[in-house]
């Protein structure tokens, strides 16, 4: 990303500037794509592919750009500027394993640093600069030799996904109808990714630090609002907004079309947990992505506390010894995260005869366990670290009410929390996406994964999205709009 200092033709009142646009602009806009690849790669890969849900395209180059432009028809309809928006669009080979992958990212490749009437010199992505300013702040700028140094945004996609070594056998799902299966729908996530580049994210601060860059604040900061320091980003220092990035489920959006927006938000999922010394346990969670549906309240059954076996990779990695098996059989075990994908120990708690199981973050915050195994029948879910060591200190506490021959027991049921909105704050406010410890790229910059419905901008592409930015399906063009959009 560039960022450019205001120029003397920008230097007006960004806020007078934006009110005559209000009156007199209603234009969709224009979202113009440029491809960088090369002959033969990417846009211009020539295999033969059957046409796929809804794109009729019979290469594999042609069906890609028939997403591209599918996606940025979408945004066009939502958006209004009378600036042409200008993407960069290729496709690399990103860093993979067989077992992981990047898909590949996107933001403003521009950046312009504002006056704005009662504020201070704030930085803005080109594309929402230019649709509030009404021309375009690169027009006259030439290309640095780059042939995408003067655009709004630029994108990158990987080449290889799905291929031996690169996310083995999960390619991009070219379709337009959301039918991936167990493929990556490549249009959620380019819609996803497009969304950063319009400005869906905190530009010009290391969030490692709190610092900004050239000391300028970000539009963003201002709806970033800390309610343990009970300040926006804006007011902070450096230290507290990077105290503030680590705070889980504490960093609420507080622009009002969001606030208003988040109404769609579903009631917060608990379980609750009943020990034999009467004590009542409340724990918030999130539904795995894989398994049958979490059913929003009833009985979950009893809970056990599984030992970690020797040699495994992680807690559950491994089949369970006899002594797990006989702690599970006809119950839910608590297992912690780390070591192996969650689907992995969700099936060896089955397998054990589990009839569900509570999944316990290994760092601060919510988490959205993922994964695929289509032969998992019982439900899972996943609760905070802190959340996870209340239940286990319940399960030991409650084996002196218990006989010998049956010690007693917590009892889990799953219920709803009709005072909370799940992924946002106590007042209604969604959330941003700060996990304890940070994680670069996507820490800030996205809501949190606690929310339900899933949302478009969470950190994870999740199977259960729309390609639908409003509510009540979704929170991102609301956001948007918050910016200036």
């Amino acid at each position: 990303m560039q960022m450019k200092p205001t120029s003397r033709t920008v230097a007006r009142s960004l806020i007078a500037a934006a009110v005559a646009l209000t009156c007199l602009s209603a234009q969709a806009a224009k979202i113009t794509i440029t491809s960088r690849d090369a002959p033969g790669y990417g846009f211009n890969d020539k295999t033969p592919v059957k046409p796929v849900g809804g794109n009729m395209g019979t290469t594999l180059g042609e069906q890609r750009w028939n997403v591209y432009r599918h996606v940025a028809d979408i945004w066009e309809k939502n958006l209004q500027s009378d600036v042409e928006i200008t993407v960069s669009a290729g496709w690399e080979n990103l860093a993979c394993t067989a077992t992981s992958a990047t898909l590949g990212s996107a933001g403003a490749w521009n950046a312009w640093i504002l006056t704005e009437t009662g504020q201070l010199p704030t930085i803005y992505p080109q594309a929402l600069a230019n649709k509030l300013l009404g021309f375009n702040l690169s027009g006259e700028t030439p290309d640095d030799g780059t042939g995408y140094g003067n655009v709004d945004i630029k994108t990158q996609f990987n080449a290889r996904l799905g291929q031996p070594g690169c996310l083995d056998g999960s390619p991009f799902y070219l379709g337009l109808d959301g039918n991936e299966g167990d493929e990556v729908d490549f249009a959620a996530t380019l819609l996803h990714e497009l969304g950063h580049g319009l400005g869906f994210s905190v530009l010009g601060v290391n969030n490692n630090t709190g610092a900004r860059s050239g000391g300028y604040p970000s539009i963003w900061e201002r709806f970033m609002y800390d309610n343990t320091a009970k300040k926006t980003w804006l007011q902070m220092s450096n230290a507290e907004r990077k105290a503030s990035a680590i705070n889980p489920e504490q960093l609420a959006w507080i622009g009002p079309n969001t606030v208003a927006g988040a109404s769609m938000l579903n009631p917060q999922p608990v379980v609750q947990s009943a020990s034999p010394a009467g004590k009542i346990a409340t724990a918030p969670y999130t539904a795995s992505l894989f398994g049958p549906a979490v059913p929003s309240n009833g009985k979950l059954g009893a809970l056990a506390v599984i030992a970690t076996q020797a040699g495994e990779a992680g807690p559950g990695c491994s089949p369970f010894n006899a002594a797990n098996a006989a702690a599970t059989k006809g119950k839910v075990p608590i297992i912690d995260r780390g070591g192996c994908n969650f689907a992995v120990k969700v099936k060896n708690a089955q397998d054990a005869g589990a009839v569900g199981v509570v999944l316990v973050n290994n760092a601060g915050g919510s988490f959205a366990p993922g994964g695929a195994d289509s032969s998992i029948r019982i439900p899972s879910v996943g609760i905070t670290r802190e959340d996870g060591a209340t239940l286990k200190s319940a399960v030991a506490a409650a084996k002196p009410y218990g006989s010998r021959s049956q010690p007693g027991e917590v009892t889990a049921s799953l219920a709803i929390d009709p005072n909370r909105k799940a992924g946002a704050d106590r007042f209604g406010r969604p959330l941003l996406y700060t996990p304890n410890p940070l994680v670069s790229g996507s820490s800030v910059s996205h809501f949190d994964v606690s929310a339900s419905p899933n949302l478009l901008m969470e950190p994870s592409i999740n199977n259960d999205l729309t390609l639908d930015v409003n509510p009540p399906k979704d929170l991102t063009l609301p956001l948007l709009k918050d910016l200036g959009w």
